[in-house]
């Protein structure tokens, strides 16, 4: 059984040198899918920007979910929900990114399926430090697991409903790098 232990006064599952590696290793790529997520989703759809974040966004989530399926099961006990939203988190972008990688009509799959990793990943990271952080230690533990959601959801349905409404239909018609197979085209 690995001992939890206080790294620079935030307290760590353990104090194991190949735990701490692996924890090292996820808190940079959890880091990293946080600024990129968010770069993703405030530049113009479809730019190159856009674009490059997403891809290094998917990338950061893989990561962020190889490395908390380690932790999990160094400490499964302790951390098996962790397990489970990094689970729900990477399934969700992975649905997101081969939306828009296979070319699918519309926005919706790919929109829903990244802002949904996005808050699930949030949720991780509240489940798991919200009570060790300054302000967040004053609430209810059931508002580390709902808050995230409740804030992100909103903003998730308004992007979909924004991209469902704009002029130029989808990305797909926007920027030719979303070009649909000649398959799909009509003649």
């Amino acid at each position: 059984m690995l001992t939890a232990s206080s790294i620079l006064g935030d307290q760590v599952g353990s104090t194991a040198p190949v735990f701490l590696a692996f924890l090292a290793v996820h808190v940079i790529a959890g880091l990293t899918a946080v600024v990129t997520g968010a770069a993703a989703t405030l530049s113009r759809k479809g730019s190159p920007r856009h674009v490059r974040t997403g891809r290094w966004y998917y990338r950061a989530i893989t990561v962020v979910f190889a490395t908390a399926t380690i932790l999990a099961a160094m400490r499964w006990r302790q951390d098996y929900h962790l397990f489970i939203i990094g689970a729900v988190a990477f399934t969700a972008v992975t649905v997101g990114y081969q939306h828009r990688r296979r070319h699918r009509p519309g926005d919706t799959g790919h929109i829903a399926g990244m802002g949904t990793g996005y808050v699930a990943m949030l949720t991780a990271f509240y489940v798991d430090n919200g009570p060790h952080l300054p302000l967040w230690d004053r609430l209810p533990a059931l508002a580390f697991w709902l808050l995230p959601s409740a804030i992100g959801a909103p903003i998730v349905v308004r992007a979909i409903l924004r991209a469902r409404h704009a002029p130029g239909v989808s990305l797909t018609r926007r920027n030719p790098a979303y070009s649909q197979p000649r398959s799909w085209r009509r003649s």
